[in-house]
């Protein structure tokens, strides 16, 4: 296993095609963390995602979700088996390539104490005025910048720490529309934001995934009943696959973790935390 401090560049890269119809495949992939415990991450994961599939990643803390999105970014090389990206093993294919074509959004957004047309902008040194704010538009995000006093000059401050939760977290959106990217990895945040704020999140994200494929671990009802499909992960491996109707009737695991929302006093509404 090759970890990120020693991955190596492939000696002649192979091109990365963005019209492939099959966006990524795990093939018998085990993986275990450098410093991690006997136990492995992930093990024996197999699945593969079209192109336009919107899949969520669905588990108890621990699953192994967050590694799928290390070893897809190839932060990491599995121990065993491939990971696959548009028909190319991903050690065949140039780290920036990789990570050009992939976009991360995290549940707590990598911030710069710069402005926030940079931060926007970061990924896209190329892009110009009009995009950023097209890109801003889009993410629920123009109205809010354009009533900080220097607009998209205004300095957010150290992780963005001028800024409340709900606009950080579509500063990072709107970084990601801007970026275009063939495949979307998004983490839901799990923290509680006003009702307003939810709003313009779940509309800046619809946005982003429209007609894109995107894996998303999930922590919102709403998000799992709008996948395509669900893969339910429990110890590593991944235990059971279908839709949110198909897992409620059929997954003791998953009905348990939608229980745990449903039984939430405070939740009330679809966007409340899956778990």
């Amino acid at each position: 296993m090759q970890t990120a401090a020693d991955l190596s560049e492939p000696a002649a890269p192979l091109p990365l095609r963005r019209d492939c119809e099959t966006a990524c495949r795990f093939e018998a992939v085990d993986f275990s963390y450098p410093a991690g415990t006997s136990r492995p991450a992930v093990s024996a994961v197999d699945f593969e995602i079209s192109r336009g599939e919107k899949v969520a990643l669905v588990g108890p803390s621990g699953a192994g979700k967050s590694t799928l999105f290390h070893l897809l970014l190839r932060f990491y090389d599995p121990g065993a088996g491939t990971v696959w990206l548009c028909g190319e093993d991903l050690r065949d294919l140039s780290l920036g390539d990789i990570r050009q074509y992939i976009g991360l959004v995290p549940q707590e957004p990598a911030l710069f104490s710069t402005s926030v047309r940079d931060n926007i902008g970061f990924g896209r040194p190329d892009a110009n005025e009009d995009e950023i704010i097209a890109a801003a538009r889009q993410a629920e995000a123009h109205d809010f910048i354009a009533a900080l006093e220097n607009g998209y000059d205004t300095p957010v401050g150290e992780k963005g720490v001028r800024l409340s939760g709900g606009q950080r977290q579509r500063i990072a959106i709107a970084r990601a529309i801007l970026r275009d990217p063939g495949l979307l990895l998004l983490d839901e945040a799990t923290s509680a934001l006003d009702a307003r704020s939810e709003a313009a999140v779940q509309a800046a994200l619809e946005r982003l995934m429209r007609d894109r494929t995107s894996i998303v671990i999930a922590h919102r009802l709403a998000t799992v009943v709008r996948a395509d499909r669900i893969l339910l992960m429990d110890g590593g491996r991944i235990t059971a696959t279908g839709t949110h109707e198909q897992l409620i009737n059929e997954s003791a695991l998953y009905r348990h973790l939608a229980d745990l929302q449903f039984s939430t006093p405070q939740s009330g509404t679809q966007g409340a935390p899956l778990n």
